[in-house]
């Protein structure tokens, strides 16, 4: 019974970071209609805000909270300077995007002598609960995932910016002609992704070994993830983002962990090929 309560839970842990994921992801790819391929460095880059402040000797809380504000900046100094003169020209917008995330992944390399390193839990110890004991800082993770997810949906669903973001979706000639800056909306949008992509990798470093390539697995699954769960919707890239982490780090308890990815694969396209639009889509015009 504990073994399978800690598979659940390992499960749900990172599932909870998926989303974040998937979610950063999924908003700009509906918002500018490409796909961000410097969202694992992204990841990277909040992991690396929290492994300064682990050898500065400032508090780890302190890095969890400043990596998603240290990553919306670098997105939004991004988007502004580079990103945004190639929208006409998605292809090359994300090889653009490619290109930029190569740049981050090798100076973060260089800077840490493309080491493993090993960020302690802000949170250290268990909590039992007769024979089951499950980490606090994994607790932490997904309760944190669960505000954000929240915060983020009624910020897109229940706010004026937020209603201004979905004019932008719909229809931006439009939104333009009714006085949006369809232009800040999408800096605003791009740090916003880039800020659930920074946080996630501030919480999913103390779990791991940190390096230079940590953000290349979470990106392609999220790039599954999109693609199932529908580009155009909040709700799709959450339900993407679950199922995608559901079976990345639930099937390889039960199967070769190298088959296990093979079978993430082939699950997420044979779902995308019956559905093409996604689960839950809902393309811009």
């Amino acid at each position: 019974m504990e073994g399978a309560f800690q598979i659940i839970f390992n499960v749900l842990c990172y599932t909870s970071i998926m989303i974040l994921v998937v979610l950063g992801l999924g908003v700009i790819a509906s918002m500018m209609g490409i796909f961000n391929f410097a969202h694992g460095e992204f990841i990277l880059l909040g992991g690396y805000t929290l492994y300064l402040f682990h050898i500065w000797g400032l508090p780890l809380w302190f890095g969890i909270v400043a990596a998603p504000f240290v990553v919306a900046i670098v997105g939004v100094v991004l988007e502004r300077t580079i990103i945004r003169r190639f929208y006409a020209a998605p292809i090359v917008a994300m090889l653009g995007t490619y290109a930029i995330g190569v740049i981050i992944r090798e100076t973060v390399r260089g800077l840490i002598d493309g080491l493993y390193l090993r960020v302690p839990e802000p949170l250290v110890g268990m909590f039992v609960v007769g024979d089951i004991s499950v980490s606090k800082w994994r607790v932490a993770a997904i309760l944190m995932t669960i505000l954000v997810v929240t915060i983020s949906y009624l910020l897109l669903n229940r706010t004026s910016f937020g209603l201004r973001v979905r004019a932008s979706l719909e229809n931006p000639e439009l939104a333009r002609a009714s006085g949006i800056s369809t232009s800040r909306i999408y800096a605003a949008t791009f740090g916003f992704g880039a800020a659930l992509a920074g946080l996630a990798g501030a919480i999913i470093t103390p779990l791991m070994m940190f390096n230079a390539d940590m953000g290349l697995r979470f990106v392609i699954q999220g790039f599954l993830a999109v693609m199932l769960g529908g580009i155009g919707t909040f709700e799709g890239s959450a339900v993407g983002g679950a199922l995608i982490g559901a079976m990345a780090s639930g099937l390889p308890y039960m199967v070769n962990p190298i088959l296990a990815d093979v079978l993430v694969f082939v699950v997420a396209i044979v779902l995308v090929k019956l559905k093409p639009s996604g689960l839950l889509s809902k393309w811009r015009a």
